[in-house]
């Protein structure tokens, strides 16, 4: 097995995205020299200059000729030029996921995957770890409110990962436990059909098999349990959980509270104890019960567990919080699927009371856009004022159809409750205008909508606010 000690002098293309940064940071830690180059400067690649990584904005095919090894994610093309020097000069390439694998070398892993819900799920069970008086290594796709950092090499030996599907970077890591969330048809752009993603799910389950691991899944999901099925066929030891009565550990007695969902956990007959979590939305208690689960199955106390999900307060870009004037709450979200914006939007419902929301939304990737055109706008119907941006997909070919235009055609509320608004500038000042004291503003997408926030609550301040 390679481990990051086997890498020599590591330069990584891409260095300020979630992932990338995540890694350098733990290579650091674990004495790497680390370097890396990204198109644009940022917040997080000023943190790793922070920790001793030459990061440098611009790519150059200077900065690879006294390196070891290249790590480039999916995202990099064959022409990039630091790619195309490194290959001249033979230096070893790796992807983000082997990346990753090595930096995890020796470690107890725990793999968070699933279609949606996966920053989050692998967010509440550090959380939970660090209750328990362990000091677990993480690499989440998002930072932690708590820390405030999206990944850490730890003093024990447990490593928590968020382990992404899109690419199949997920197969390549080898945890002895994990977490399931859903199953759906998504980044058909790699996969090209729901049934080579199930297959991909099974595979990461019977790896976990040979590990003599275990495997905890969601069968409130159609996919989660098709999955459990298939997977306990196939010798694979599945823990299952959700609202169903089917469920190994049973959601039970779940309850909206002042701050968020609070339930009791049902295994075999006893109850475990009630959680109340501090974040809102009933699909983050589900996510809660699966990090609670695969705690208990690496047998660390409920009551530490328990302690641990009730003291957790969020990850940037979900749900995230980022002001308030004139009693208008703005927060921004990461959600880019049907499912995951149905599910933020519902949760902002038990957040607004008798406030509307009123939404932003910018789609991710063409084919996306064009497989879900119609559930786009079933979604986003549940807002009260919607704003659609442009389709956020720097380099793609675009598809007739696949348009922001088109999504917003199907919505399905009164067309003075919808704008199409092509300019990225413009949105901050129709989102303020539509609001009313009382409402929420949000933010929706995988784009660079997130910056949108702020440039709102700059125009709220300025009286731009609806009567």
């Amino acid at each position: 097995m390679t481990t990051s000690q086997d890498l020599g002098r590591v330069h990584i293309v891409g260095i300020g995205g979630a992932g990338m940064s995540g890694i350098a940071r733990i290579m650091v830690a674990q004495g790497v020299t680390v370097s890396g180059s990204d198109a644009k400067d940022s917040r997080r690649m000023q943190a790793l200059r922070a920790v001793g990584v030459d990061a440098r904005v611009g790519h150059d095919a200077s900065l690879v000729t006294d390196i070891d090894t290249l790590v480039v994610s999916t995202a990099i093309p064959t022409g990039n030029v630091e790619r195309m020097a490194a290959r001249e000069h033979g230096i070893r390439e790796l992807s983000r996921a082997d990346a990753l694998a090595a930096v995890m070398a020796g470690s107890r892993g725990v793999a968070v995957a699933g279609t949606h819900g996966k920053t989050t799920t692998t967010s509440m069970l550090t959380v939970a770890l660090q209750h328990c008086g362990v000091d677990p290594s993480f690499a989440i796709g998002s930072e932690l409110n708590e820390s405030g950092s999206n990944a850490h090499l730890g003093s024990g030996d447990v490593f928590v990962v968020e382990a992404d599907e899109s690419d199949g970077a997920f197969l390549v890591l080898e945890p002895i436990a994990g977490i399931v969330t859903n199953v759906e048809a998504d980044h058909l752009d790699h996969w090209g059909t729901l049934a080579a993603i199930e297959q991909a799910f099974l595979d990461f389950a019977t790896g976990i098999r040979d590990r003599d691991g275990f495997l905890t899944v969601c069968v409130d999901d159609a996919g989660g349990a098709r999955l459990a099925l298939r997977a306990r066929e196939a010798g694979v030891d599945v823990r299952t959980y959700g609202e169903s009565q089917e469920a190994d550990y049973r959601l039970s007695d779940a309850r909206l509270t002042d701050t968020g969902w609070a339930f009791d956990t049902v295994h075999n007959g006893v109850r475990l104890g009630e959680i109340s979590l501090a974040v809102p939305g009933k699909h983050n208690a589900l996510n809660a019960l699966a990090a609670f689960v695969v705690g208990l199955g690496l047998d660390y106390p409920a009551a530490d567990l328990r302690e641990g999900l009730e003291a957790f307060t969020g990850t940037r870009r979900r749900f995230d919080f980022k002001g308030q004037v004139n009693d208008i709450r703005v927060f921004d979200d990461y959600a880019h699927h049907p499912t995951e914006i149905e599910a933020t939007l519902r949760a902002a419902r038990e957040v607004v009371g008798s406030g509307r929301l009123v939404v932003a939304f910018q789609g991710h990737h063409y084919y996306r856009t064009a497989l879900f055109v119609d559930e786009f706008g079933a979604a986003l119907g549940l807002a009260d004022e919607v704003v659609v941006l442009e389709v956020y997909a720097p380099g793609e070919t675009p598809i007739p159809g696949a348009s922001g235009q088109t999504m917003a055609a199907n919505i399905p509320l009164p067309a003075e409750q919808v704008v199409f608004e092509p300019s990225w500038s413009a949105v901050a000042g129709h989102l303020a205008a539509r609001a009313r004291p009382g409402d929420i503003i949000m933010t929706l997408g995988a784009g660079d909508i997130g910056m949108i926030g702020v440039e709102v609550l700059e125009q709220l301040r300025a009286g731009a606010v609806a009567t």
